[in-house]
């Protein structure tokens, strides 16, 4: 398996290698304010594929946080119920023994 899965990555790399080579030429990106950038087109590419790849991270980042937290807040609520479970199985020992 461990096979497979690098031989897979070998190709996407060589196929990715291929797609950089026959796109180098360069690109001009104009920013606001005239500013320009220029550089090779997979260079734009790769930057823009990275920043929204960290944009996305970024958006998701209080979605996992608030998840963290209410199981975090659930496992509390798990181990109160457990912990009163197990105190609810020792029966009450009485108070004193009326023989009459």
């Amino acid at each position: 398996m461990k096979f497979i899965s690098t031989f897979i990555g070998f190709i996407i790399f060589i196929l990715f290698f291929g797609f950089a080579l026959k796109n180098s030429q360069e690109v001009d990106l104009h920013l606001f304010l005239h500013y320009e950038l220029r550089g090779p087109l997979v260079l734009m590419l790769l930057g823009f594929f990275v920043a929204g790849a960290v944009l996305g991270v970024l958006a998701l980042t209080p979605t996992v946080f608030r998840h963290r937290r209410e199981t975090n807040k659930h496992k509390t609520t798990i181990h109160t119920l457990q912990a009163s479970a197990q105190q609810a199985t020792i029966p009450p020992q009485p108070d004193s023994v009326n023989t009459q």
